[in-house]
């Protein structure tokens, strides 16, 4: 979509005066949201104002409401909780108690609040702000202040951050803690299987969530639990006898360990509590099985943000202060949310309002409508982990086609049975396994039989292929690495090979999970069908690379593992040189040309510079990084970090940019230079890549079966499909997941230096620049639209966001 940039220099924060404070339950990434507040609002000339304590430090005023400078929010960003405190106060829910705060404030000229918190806090500044005219005129009767500062601070602009690790509150795909709170859960679940397997145990694990149930859902699909307990999808009448039944099968399937989630505020559908002891004395009971309980409690708030939450809250904390910039008296209170990959504003009454509705329906029992308040995202994930978790009786799969035939809606019959194959190509990423898990089952419930390919195309042409049940990919999701097997080999050369392949296993679609590769692969298929009939099947490609440089997705499966693992990398190295001297380091990502990483960790472990391929830079520019940097290390400053993609540049290499460093930087700061290396592609799956894999593949299974019952052909008993539209890749594009055929993208792709030709984050590299003191210009056209909270129909669901 073209459009005319529309940059934030005219919008100048001179003369205002910004207050920041979090408020209600702490949630990880909170302190990240204070940063880009307090760096945007300083960055945009304005005062910026800590407020400690929350509304209690508000009404109370005096130290804590405290001006703030750039270095106040140094070293912060890594730091779970929220440094400026939070805190309950039943104070400001008197009129008394507002009409303190409003004084505190106004002493100081602020008028613009930020609030980072659930929707209780949210709705307590809504109030605030409605009766902010009257507060001031009460308070000049009272000859608190003059008439003089009722007219110049007569408007009170509110802007919202929810944080909240629940993930409650309606307009926002994720709130701020959401991710790193899963991070904690699928740690634990992922100590506790290793020793359940050991003993053959059953463990039943509580998880916050007293309203709602995203965080026991979420889990449950990252970790392929046994059951499930929520909310706002109670089980029906009988569940008992249904859960026991599940548990001895998977026993009898040779099962080691059973793993039932239940969130705090479960209930049945006569609105009675679950709670896990009730689960775990039932499982006893019935089965006599080894049974414990794990409550996992305040762990779920604690520990580091991880780089989701970073990224999500610095995004946010910078368009917080741009809403308030543009706030006018008219200007509802807003607040900042999340749609798929997109920053956007939402009405804040409104978004409090359907948050309301979702709790009142449960209340009297219309559970479906409470799922469909919740949005997309929730639904989305309720029917993947239904579709999942559950394997139907072979008597109520679809039969075998050369004996029935099933009626469509719309035209004639249709056959429902087919054979299809996985593979993985390209490096490994993790959340592949999870990919693969999801396809093989989804595969099975729609009644096609299912081949694992071992090995990628090389082993497609030498034959190692093979059905893969509903068993055999139990407890993938949560395994790094491919357990399938991948190579980098394209099919080029063994087209003839693979074809035979395909005719003697007589494999009627199949799927392709990797990197550029696999993209690059279903483009020689396609061009290859006019000589070999056997490819005129459906090829769906999932995106799986840890680079994320395949076109036609914002996000790839493993990306978000590896962004990870450089984060807690960054923090670890940064942490090594405290108590030290003025130290920086120079770090290396992987990604070929790919910045994403590079740029994306910058961003979340907080660095000050990112060299990347896409962004030319020359020697100048080095040079004015270094003298930026020694300035910065001259006042409080300890410790820099400067992250280069291990391709941006063929001569700029990270010896000539340590040895560059430690030269100019000689007498302010010494260098340290790490190669971070294949530790990016290792390690467990994080919750996003299992979540997101498991969603995607489940989404591209669907599509495969609806296109093979479009291209069977009847009278020939074989499926052809040479349509541009039936080699598709499924990717996520700003707020959707969207079918796209290969061929229509490679417009959109540089072959050369494998990668897209328009990258969706480096609109964030000037955020990650101003974050860093630089100054910069920033493309604001995508923000500012105050948007409605939208209810979508169960239809939306299915085709919508992630």
């Amino acid at each position: 979509m073209d459009h005319q940039p529309k940059f934030f220099e005219n919008l100048s924060g001179t003369g205002k005066a910004i207050g920041v404070l979090t408020s209600g339950g702490d949630a990880q990434g909170m302190n990240a949201a204070v940063r880009a507040v307090v760096r945007m609002g300083i960055y945009v000339k304005a005062k910026v104002y800590f407020v400690y304590e929350g509304y209690q430090g508000m009404v109370d005023g005096g130290d804590n409401i405290v001006e703030v400078s750039w270095e106040s929010v140094s070293s912060i960003l890594q730091v779970g909780g929220t440094v400026i405190g939070s805190a309950r106060c039943k104070s400001f829910r008197t009129r008394e108690g507002r009409l303190q705060a409003a004084y505190n404030l106004v002493q100081r000229g602020i008028t613009n609040l930020c609030v980072i918190g659930g929707d209780g806090s949210l709705t307590g500044a809504n109030l605030f702000r409605e009766e902010w005219s009257g507060l001031l005129e009460e308070l000049a009767q009272k000859g608190k202040i003059d008439e003089e500062a009722v007219k110049k601070y007569a408007y009170l602009n509110i802007v919202g951050m929810v944080g909240s690790i629940d993930n409650d509150f309606c307009g926002t795909d994720m709130t701020i803690g959401t991710d790193s709170a899963l991070h904690r859960i699928i740690e634990v679940v992922d100590a506790i299987m290793t020793t359940a397997q050991s003993h053959q145990r059953t463990f039943v694990l509580e998880v916050m969530g007293r309203h709602c149930g995203y965080l026991a859902l979420v889990s449950a699909l990252a970790c392929g639990a046994d059951w499930v307990f929520i909310p706002e999808y109670p089980p029906e009448e009988g569940w008992e006898d249904s859960m026991c039944v599940k548990l001895s099968e998977n026993r009898a399937r040779k099962k080691r360990l059973n793993i039932i989630i239940v969130a705090e505020g479960a209930i049945d559908c006569h609105n009675k509590p679950i709670t896990s002891e009730k689960v775990k004395d039932l499982v006893v009971q019935r089965l006599g099985f080894d049974t414990r309980v794990t409550i996992l409690g305040h762990v779920q708030r604690g520990g580091t943000p991880s780089a989701f939450d970073r990224i999500l809250a610095s995004r946010m904390g910078v368009e917080a202060v741009l809403a308030l910039l543009e706030a006018t008296p008219a200007t509802p209170a807003c607040v900042v949310s999340l749609s798929g990959n997109q920053a956007v504003r939402l009405p804040l009454m409104e978004c409090v309002q359907m948050t309301q509705e979702v709790q009142k329906a449960m209340d009297e029992g219309r559970f479906v409508e409470a799922v469909r308040l919740r949005g997309r995202s929730f639904e989305n994930n309720l029917n993947t982990y239904k579709l999942l978790s559950h394997k139907k009786p072979d008597a109520e799969l679809p039969k075998d086609l050369s004996l029935t035939f099933q009626r469509s809606k719309n035209s004639g019959f249709f056959l429902t049975n087919f054979n299809v194959a996985v593979l993985n190509v390209g490096a490994p990423a993790a959340g592949m396994n999870a990919a693969v898990r999801a396809a093989v089952r989804v595969g099975i419930t729609e009644g096609h039989k299912m081949f694992a390919v071992i090995d990628g195309f090389e082993g497609f042409a030498r034959g190692k292929i093979k059905e893969i049940s509903w068993g055999d990919v139990g407890g993938w999701t949560g395994q790094g690495g491919s357990i399938l097997g991948t190579k980098r080999t394209l099919p080029a050369k063994y087209l003839e090979k693979i074809a035979d392949q395909m005719r003697t296993n007589n494999i009627n679609a199949l799927m392709v999970i990797g990197g550029f590769e696999a993209y690059e692969s279903c483009l020689q298929l396609q061009e290859a069908r006019s000589r070999f009939e056997e490819f005129c099947v459906p090829i769906c490609v999932l995106p799986a690379t840890i680079s994320n440089n395949v076109p036609g997705t914002d996000f790839s499966i493993g990306a978000d593992t590896a962004l990870n693992a450089i984060v807690e990398t960054c923090d670890r190295i940064k942490q090594s040189a405290s108590g030290t001297k003025r130290r920086v380091f120079i770090i290396e990502t992987m990604g070929g040309y790919c910045g994403y990483l590079a740029n994306m960790g910058a961003l979340a472990a907080g660095a000050d510079a990112a060299y990347i391929f896409e962004e030319q830079f020359d020697i100048r520019e080095l040079q004015a990084n270094v003298e930026h940097l020694t300035e910065k290390m001259k006042t409080s400053i300890q410790r820099g970090l400067v992250l280069r993609n291990e391709n941006c540049n063929e001569n700029y290499t990270t010896d000539f940019i340590y040895q560059l460093y430690s030269e100019e930087g000689k007498g302010v700061f010494d260098c340290r230079k790490n190669v971070l290396g294949h530790m990016q592609q290792g390690g467990a799956p994080s919750p996003f890549d299992r979540n997101f894999g498991t969603k995607i593949s489940a989404k591209a299974m669907q599509w495969i079966s609806k296109k093979l019952k479009e291209t069977y052909r009847k009278e020939e008993g074989k499926v052809f499909a040479n349509t541009d539209d039936s080699v598709c890749l499924l990717g996520m594009r700003r707020r959707n997941l969207v079918f796209q055929p290969v061929a229509e993208l490679k417009t959109e792709t540089d072959f050369v230096h494998r990668i897209p030709k328009e990258q969706w984050w480096l609109k964030l590299r000037p955020l990650m620049k101003i974050l860093a003191k630089y100054k910069t210009s920033y493309d604001v056209s995508d923000s500012g639209q105050l948007e409605h909270v939208a209810m979508h129909s169960p239809k939306e669901a299915e085709t919508g966001a992630i």
